[in-house]
């Protein structure tokens, strides 16, 4: 038995139905059982550059299967949609798929394929099987399980790991102990944060879809264990019940999965960017103090960009403007600078908003005023349209 078989079934022994557990990590522990490959990236949690798409097993691995289905099959339709998806309506977000079509990829590569992507988001789809009673959908991220169905899902997806051309042999020295599982939270913690926010927002869309919500949960998984980013694991349902088979091998069933997962990440995205996921615009706010317009915009609405926020005042010709002509108002004790100026025209603003992200201010938003106040984008468009 190699050294991932025994941490695996020593985290079955300690861990299955108890609370969380203190362990001193020793500092060596911490940062010094990762390969080159599996440095941490410098970014923060921010803007959406790339994305990574795993759809589960595939090829001489057809993961778990009902009467007819295969996991390998529904994941590939369900991550291939959520795919074209985000493509139509981000095509300034770069996607990336593990595997487009019916071919064998080694866990250690899926992981790889993101981290040299430097992706800002991982995302693998499984599908599950236990009894044929069971049923529902459940997002894990990296940790330590508390249950015995959770370590055995575990278990199932690394099994893949004997199923690639050394059986597993790159593997043997593979340290996923509960000692190396917290070690590597700890280095991720500021995504394993993000990988929880997204997983909960996953498993809302699924309930808005009729869905069982069988909640955010965390195991060992060693796709999730190699991946640098925030990454999840979702588990779409379970092919060994007959009416969730029936769901998941449909291809409306599979769409319908694919448009919560796309509304989830919508939902996400804004949420790292601070903008309204809705129109991809500012969030509603009410100005503290009114910004000052020209008495010839009187009634009209005004949309900006904003690209700037901060505590303190700053000079109109500071560098961080990059020699724009800024436009300043206050709000919740900041100040706040926009660019541009487009009047009754959300359209040309949002346009605008894409150009500046892409070259100079990845983190602009569009804003909206009238007769010197900060409004809602939503009446600011409905004013618009009038």
């Amino acid at each position: 038995m190699n050294r991932l078989e025994n941490s695996l079934k020593w985290m079955r022994s300690r861990m299955a139905g108890t609370g969380k557990i203190a362990i001193a990590v020793p500092f060596i522990m911490l940062f010094g059982f990762q390969k080159k490959e599996q440095r941490i990236h410098s970014k923060q949690p921010g803007t959406i550059k790339t994305i990574v798409i795993d759809a589960g097993h595939g090829g001489k691995d057809p993961g778990c299967h009902g009467s007819s289905a295969h996991e390998k099959t529904v994941c590939l339709a369900m991550a291939l949609e959520l795919g074209r998806k985000i493509k139509e309506a981000y095509p300034e977000i770069k996607v990336v798929f593990t595997r487009d079509k019916d071919v064998f990829v080694e866990l250690d590569d899926r992981a790889k394929i993101a981290n040299k992507a430097n992706a800002d988001l991982f995302i693998c789809i499984h599908a599950n099987s236990a009894s044929p009673t069971a049923y529902g959908t459940e997002t894990y991220v990296l940790g330590l399980h508390k249950t015995d169905a959770q370590a055995k899902i575990a278990d199932r997806e690394n099994s893949t790991i004997y199923l690639e051309a050394d059986k597993g042999e790159k593997y043997k020295d593979f340290d996923m102990s509960p000692d190396a599982i917290i070690a590597r939270q700890l280095q991720l913690s500021v995504f394993l944060d993000q990988s929880i926010i997204f997983a909960g927002k996953l498993q809302d869309e699924f309930k808005a879809i009729g869905r069982y919500n069988r909640g955010v949960k965390q195991a060992g998984f060693l796709v999730l264990y190699k991946t640098t980013m925030p990454s999840v694991l979702i588990e779409t349902g379970f092919l060994t019940n007959k009416d969730e088979e029936k769901f998941l091998a449909d291809e409306e069933g599979q769409k319908k999965m694919a448009g919560s997962m796309f509304i989830a990440f919508e939902k996400y995205k804004a949420g790292l960017e601070g903008v309204d996921y809705k129109t991809r615009g500012a969030q509603d706010e009410v100005a503290d103090k009114p910004a000052v317009e020209k008495n010839d915009l009187k009634d009209k609405v005004v949309f900006r960009v904003q690209i700037e926020t901060s505590e303190t005042k700053i000079a109109s010709n500071s560098s961080r403007f990059k020699k724009h002509e800024v436009f300043e108002y206050q709000q919740d004790k900041l100040y706040k600078y926009t660019i541009g100026e487009f009047i009754d025209d959300f359209n040309a603003a949002n346009t605008y908003k894409n150009e500046l992200r892409q070259k100079e201010f990845p983190n602009a938003f569009v804003v909206a005023f009238q007769n010197g106040e900060r409004i809602s984008l939503e009446k600011a468009i409905k004013l618009a349209e009038k």
